[in-house]
């Protein structure tokens, strides 16, 4: 039986306000073929290390391949990710999520074009990239590994501004759980819907609509991951969708699955990993 774990690693406090979480993934092997292997969008930006094996990762009708000591962003994703190792070994993978107000303070490019996509960070910023994997390739344990990219992360940190309004739109949708109109943050801000559509497609890959159902969702699918009650389930699902075919169109795009049928296989994958 494959053993596999999510082991949580404190974020540097200078990168604690834009990085949701850091994570060192462990696998003795291929994932179980009972496992779902299942990981549910949660509106992060990932950038993975696989120093020791690859990681396999099927994203609609894509399937990307992370190679060994490969260094890799993965853009905002709005549809489910099957996962697992690419050889039938031990594998580790240090993984850092940035929330939805992280990445733009860490890398320039285009985020739409990176949406649902899976790319070499080498490919995104050349020459810097580079550097940082080779160095990554020498260090010699993961508690260094783990330093050189905080650090690599801190310095690109230092050469970015805050955007204030987008800022502001980001955090008024993470406090309201997702459950903040457009409408709304137009009156907010004073700014049309299609000015911010333009602003968070600069800086995030998609629209504020489309942030909000990811988060709205991930609300739900947390609690269902930590083991919450039914009853409480059906409480929250009433409060945050307009009736029970509202939820079961977001639960299918979100795991590709009904209720009934995530519920009847075996998913300890996403469970880890949203509980991690």
């Amino acid at each position: 039986m494959t053993a596999f774990q999510f082991n949580p690693v404190t974020p540097h406090p200078l990168l604690r306000p834009y990085v949701a979480k850091i994570c060192v993934f462990e696998s003795s092997g291929r994932l179980p073929a009972m496992e779902k292997k299942l990981i549910v969008p949660n509106a992060n930006f990932k950038l993975t290390l696989t120093y020791r094996n690859g990681i396999m990762a099927r994203i609609g009708n894509k399937v990307f391949i992370q190679g060994e000591n490969r260094l890799s962003l993965t853009g905002i994703i709005d549809s489910p990710v099957m996962l697992d190792v690419e050889e039938d070994a031990e594998t580790g993978t240090i993984i850092i999520e940035f929330n939805p107000l992280g990445a733009y303070r860490f890398f320039r490019l285009s985020y739409a074009e990176v949406k649902n996509q899976i790319v070499e960070l080498a490919d995104l910023i050349g020459n810097q990239a580079k550097e940082l994997r080779s160095q990554l390739a020498e260090a010699n344990s993961v508690t260094l590994k783990l330093q050189l990219l905080q650090n690599f992360l801190i310095k690109q940190l230092e050469k970015t501004v805050a955007d204030p309004i987008y800022d502001y739109c980001i955090n008024r949708i993470l406090g309201a759980d997702g459950l903040l109109t457009v409408t709304q943050l137009e009156k907010e801000t004073g700014y049309s819907s299609r000015w911010l559509h333009s602003k968070f497609s600069e800086h995030l890959g998609t629209g504020p609509k489309n942030l909000s159902e990811i988060v709205r969702f991930k609300q739900f699918y947390h609690a269902y991951s930590t083991g919450t009650e039914l009853k409480k389930l059906k409480e929250q699902i009433y409060y945050n969708y307009h009736d029970q075919s509202h939820f079961i169109r977001a639960f299918k795009r979100f795991t590709g699955s009904t209720p009934t049928d995530l519920q009847n296989s075996t998913n300890e994958l996403s469970t880890k990993n949203f509980t991690s």
